[in-house]
């Protein structure tokens, strides 16, 4: 399990990548630009899979109080940037865990409306790295739409090529 778990953090920290490596060539307004989606623009998509991959780590790290971060006022730089570094920890959190128990351990948290949940660490794990596959399928489409062509393939496969 921690093979599997830690190949796909690694793919997340290789697909946000090149994705962020998009984004950041982005003409200067590109990511204000208000987009129909599932949020209003490419900034906005962002700073959620940023946001939503640091609250999980924080909740893995089992932070008595963790911290949701999207709605700050940062630039896109550096949203990228702090997106980047969440995504290489998410892979630091898999490695330093001794074995496959240590993912099946349940997790209790609250959401960010104060509901408490138990999931096993793997799960939550799976849906982090799926939550994040999902809305970088959206930042793909709005930047078809910002009339971007070059745009990286990222999925799974073309990661498990690269190896």
């Amino acid at each position: 399990m921690k093979e599997l778990l830690l190949q796909y953090a690694q793919y997340n920290v290789w697909a946000n990548k090149l994705i962020i490596d998009t984004l950041l060539k982005l003409e200067a307004g590109a990511t204000e630009r208000e987009i129909v989606s599932s949020f209003s623009s490419v900034r906005a998509t962002a700073a959620h899979i940023w946001s939503a991959e640091y609250i999980w780590l924080q909740r893995l790290q089992l932070a008595e109080h963790p911290v949701w971060e999207g709605d700050s006022t940062v630039s896109f730089e550096e949203i990228a940037t702090k997106w980047q570094q969440v995504s290489a920890s998410l892979v630091q959190f898999v490695e330093k865990q001794y074995d496959d128990k240590a993912f099946e351990h349940v997790l209790q948290f609250y959401d960010r409306q104060k509901v408490s949940y138990k999931m096993p660490v793997f799960q939550v794990l799976q849906h982090v790295f799926n939550h994040s596959t999902m809305h970088r399928g959206q930042l793909i489409m709005m930047l078809r739409q910002l009339g971007v062509t070059k745009i990286p393939g990222t999925d799974f496969i073309g990661f498990a090529r690269g190896k």
